[in-house]
């Protein structure tokens, strides 16, 4: 089964200020450091057409009653948590989705608890009684058509998808409904005379993958109910494949070196996070958001590995001096590490790097991870970085969960 908290920024909102219910509330970011969208909204708020994603101002003109508040993200992820102590109850399958859902695999307990149907809807109860929230749950007999379900009715609500009736269910809804057929692969596959699922599942499978490559593969196997990606334990963690940390500042970046001290300040978080997980780099990527919200996007590999915030953001300003042509400034940049290796693997060298120079930087960014770690971050920092004025006081917080479908 795929449980999804309904409305959840909006509904813990509600759930922590119990005078907000039965009001339009959307959770928005601060226009003061432009991230003025709407993060989620609540079912009052839906019913006027405002939408998750837009800008806070054109959804304050669908309904000029919006109450707007500022997201708590602690309270998030506390909620989230003991959502998935629920699922616990039940499973010890359950594998997050993002922060507001979760796979549940409950094969096992199915004798000794009920039938899906009647599990699902235990925890629907449950959720309502205990934490104040609502889920849509979806059951099936896959990960694919579960996540289908539980979109299919909201709020608080249970949907079925059996294997003997979803030809029926499933197939007349459009193809954007399936999960990774995006905006742009629909748009693609709508070309091409295919806007249901039936229509996706009733293509021919090579030509999708000649077309599509093995995400087309997967598409058509998925409209076919063919699925068979399993629910990971509880606590399991995916190997971390890239590090990566991005900012919209406060105001447009105008020349390199602003975006110099930007990437060196978003690297530190980087550096420390490689650190931690015991890996280095051998790539860097840089992605842009100009002042027209167009995105660009860059990558290169480095002459050797290092997990050192300065060198990571040396070789990104190197990067992005190159390949940007600043027709209009920066709003947002992102900086990512890839390629990612352990740090006790060994690496081929060359002749024409200074690896002293590299082993003594890294053991200076190590130290200064140390000393903040102790100290408080601004215990030392680049004094370059005295001059950060773009970059919000208070950046957004991380959540370190899963955000896509593991097989």
């Amino acid at each position: 089964m795929h449980s999804d908290l309904n409305a959840c920024f909006a509904s813990i909102e509600c759930v922590l200020n119990p005078s907000l219910k039965g009001k339009p509330v959307a959770v928005g970011g601060s226009t003061e450091t432009r991230h003025g969208i709407i993060l989620a909204k609540s079912q009052e708020a839906k019913v006027c057409g405002v939408k998750t994603g837009e800008v806070i101002w054109q959804a304050k003109q669908k309904c000029p009653e919006l109450i707007i508040i500022h997201p708590h993200y602690d309270q998030y992820v506390k909620y989230a948590e003991l959502a998935r102590d629920i699922y616990r109850r039940y499973t010890d399958l359950v594998e997050p989705f993002g922060l507001d859902e979760c796979w549940l695999d409950v094969t096992g307990s199915t004798k000794l608890l009920g039938s899906g149907t009647h599990i699902a809807n235990e925890i629907r109860e449950t959720m309502k009684s205990e934490l104040g929230l609502t889920v849509s749950v979806g059951v099936s007999f896959n990960k694919i058509f579960a996540k289908l379900g539980s979109d299919m009715k909201k709020p608080d609500a249970v949907t079925v998808i059996t294997r003997e009736e979803f030809k029926q269910k499933v197939w007349p809804l459009d193809a954007s409904d399936l999960l990774g057929v995006g905006r742009s692969t629909a748009k693609k596959l709508a070309a091409y005379g295919i806007n249901t699922i039936g229509e996706l599942a009733k293509s021919d499978a090579g030509w999708m993958g000649r077309v599509f490559g093995k995400c087309g593969t997967d598409l058509w196997r998925f409209a076919n109910g063919i699925d068979d990606s399993r629910v990971r334990p509880d606590g399991f963690r995916p190997p971390v494949k890239s590090v990566g940390h991005g900012i919209t500042c406060t105001a447009d970046l105008l020349d390199n070196r602003e975006v110099w001290t930007v990437l060196l300040e978003l690297s530190q978080t980087v550096g420390r996070r490689l650190k931690g997980y015991g890996l280095s780099a051998t790539g860097v990527q840089v992605m842009v958001r100009d002042s027209n919200l167009a995105f660009s996007c860059f990558r290169t590999r480095l002459p050797f590995a290092t997990r050192s915030a300065t060198e990571l953001a040396r070789a990104a300003t190197a990067l992005f001096a190159e390949n940007y042509t600043w027709k209009r400034d920066v709003r947002s940049v992102t900086i990512t590490a890839i390629n990612l290796i352990s740090c006790g693997e060994p690496v081929q060298l060359d002749f024409f790097s200074d690896y002293k120079k590299h082993e003594k930087q890294e053991r200076i960014d190590d130290t200064v991870i140390r000393i903040r770690s102790r100290f408080g971050e601004k215990a030392v920092f680049n004094a370059c970085l005295m001059e950060l004025r773009k970059v919000p006081r208070h950046p957004p917080k991380e959540a370190g969960l899963p955000g896509q479908m593991y097989r």
